[in-house]
């Protein structure tokens, strides 16, 4: 008998398992289903709800984190890549979920990620600028031309940071055939913007970071209404 009552036991365990694992498996799609219609994606994200057990969280409406990986985002005519959202202290309630109400889903903390490459970024560019790359936290450029009374075949430096405008690309070191060009000469038509002011969670731009693949941007918010999030125009 005690054997017996031990499979019997090992059975149930496995059965509420795989019953969590099915129904995080359909939430997951189903969250994805949701944020591809808001946002008019091409395609449905993936989606991951982290914590164990599921089923407690969704009888619970509260979420510890919650993953979406959306890939290309577009605004102002401008694609960026490998967009991603993480959400953490998700309120969901089990009963407005299932009805397909979201006005009442919050999330403690959101924060979207995504990579501009570097070919994007020189669209945007001025035609000086003629390559450009990663370079100790800054951007490096190879320039070609003229500029007032300037030949720029060389390079310049330039810093990137947020602003009401998008990014700012601004030149903060020009040196040309090995000499140093004043920045005042140079500095507004070496400056340029990519217009990318906020990401997926109705946030403004407040972190970039240069790397060899391009920039990554990151934006946060707190008390995130997911039921009010406007859509980005496509």
């Amino acid at each position: 008998m005690r054997k017996f009552l031990l499979v019997v036991l090992v059975l149930l365990v496995v059965g509420l398992v795989a019953a969590d694992r099915i129904g995080v498996r359909v939430a997951q799609n189903e969250i994805g289903k949701q944020v591809a219609a808001q946002y008019n994606l091409s395609q449905q994200p993936d989606v991951s709800i982290h914590g164990i057990p599921f089923l407690t969280q969704a009888l619970q409406g509260e979420y510890d984190q919650i993953d979406v990986g959306i890939g290309d985002w577009t605004q102002e005519g401008i694609t960026v890549h490998d967009v991603k959202v993480e959400m953490r202290g998700v309120n969901a309630p089990l009963d407005q979920v299932a009805a397909g109400n979201a006005d009442n889903v919050t999330a403690r903390t959101a924060t979207a990620s995504a990579v501009l490459p570097f070919d994007l970024i020189k669209e945007r560019a001025p035609k000086e600028v003629k390559g450009i790359r990663a370079k100790n936290g800054n951007l490096e450029v190879d320039m070609a031309g003229q500029v007032l009374a300037f030949n720029l075949n060389g390079t310049a430096e330039l810093t990137v940071k947020p602003s009401k405008r998008g990014i700012a690309i601004t030149p903060v070191k020009v040196t040309t055939s090995g000499i140093s060009v004043p920045l005042d000469a140079v500095r507004d038509r070496l400056t340029w913007f990519v217009p990318i002011t906020d990401l997926p969670v109705g946030s403004r731009i407040s972190q970039i970071d240069v790397t060899d693949q391009g920039l990554k941007v990151a934006a946060s918010a707190d008390n995130v209404n997911l039921g009010r999030l406007q859509q980005t125009p496509r």
